[in-house]
């Protein structure tokens, strides 16, 4: 009996002596602007549509998500690139290894006073806007490439674990897909006789207000009644990750001059495609979806 209880006493001696474990969490941005650089953006409008757009999206990085000055250790990355190229210019804060030296960087002090994160922010615009007087492209299957960057492009990133036997810390990312673009999905018609799979121009368009106009339903409806409406669903198990948000910058059935639309409010082009888009998103699994008039 006395045994038992000597071991017993030593058990919860040498439990005691251990070190509570702990458990940290740590959650970190990862924002990834795609232009759509096709003929939308031939009209002069738009490249500084875009740019002020960006230099929002620039902002929000800077300040919401790295903070300098006040926050320490951040993770966060931000890319740009058009559809028609890979990763164009990053800035990705996990390079560092170097706490020192990633604190230094993002408050651009010390070595980095003069090439630090606030440098090359500038950079950033500076080459997205240089991009947009580069670039531009007759049309693009643009969800077709879509799929194929967030298969080979190493765009998304995902929850990392580490742990030391005590303690683990657990580093997770929001992922957020910018996509600046006026919604259409159109290419050259050559193209489409050869591959129409995600091709949605204003023959597609008008089959929805049509469908709506002779069932005397909304289009969100007509897409739930009718699957051939819909563009194909991409099943990857990355889009659950991935928050999408798409800035659609043209409403093409718009007058800007006498400020009218040729269809009424529900059957209007944009309206249509906000349905589209979301439709797939939801369907293909992406985390959240965003449709953003600007």
């Amino acid at each position: 009996m006395n045994k038992i209880i000597i071991a017993f006493s030593t058990m919860l001696l040498l439990s005691s002596c251990m070190p509570e474990t702990q458990n940290k969490l740590f959650t970190y941005q990862n924002v990834v602007i795609l232009s759509d650089m096709s003929s939308r953006i031939r009209n002069s409008r738009f490249p500084q549509k875009d740019n002020r757009e960006i230099h929002k999206i620039v902002e929000y990085f800077k300040s919401e998500c790295v903070k300098p000055g006040e926050k320490i250790g951040d993770k966060s990355s931000i890319t740009f690139s058009s559809f028609s190229e890979k990763n164009a210019i990053s800035i990705d804060l996990d390079r560092f290894k170097d706490l020192g030296d990633k604190q230094s960087f993002i408050n651009s002090t010390n070595k980095f006073e003069n090439s630090g994160l606030v440098s090359e922010l500038v950079t950033f615009e500076d080459t997205v806007k240089s991009l947009y007087k580069r670039i531009s492209n007759s049309g693009l299957d643009l969800i077709s490439i879509l799929v194929e960057k967030i298969d080979n492009e190493n765009i998304v990133k995902l929850c990392t674990v580490i742990t030391d036997g005590i303690d683990t810390t657990f580093v997770n990312y929001e992922n957020h897909i910018y996509i600046f673009t006026d919604g259409y999905l159109e290419y050259a018609l050559s193209e489409k006789r050869q591959n129409s799979q995600f091709y949605y121009g204003n023959e597609e368009i008008e089959r929805v207000r049509k469908y709506c106009i002779d069932n005397n339903i909304d289009v969100t409806t007509a897409l739930q009644k009718d699957k051939s409406l819909c563009l194909p669903v991409i099943d990857n198990i990355k889009n659950r990750f991935l928050n999408l948000h798409i800035l659609e910058t043209h409403e093409r059935d718009k007058d800007i001059k006498f400020q009218t639309y040729k269809y009424k409010k529900g059957l209007r082009d944009n309206e249509i495609l906000e349905a589209v888009w979301r439709k797939w998103a939801e369907d293909s699994g992406f985390k959240s979806f965003e449709w953003k008039k600007y």
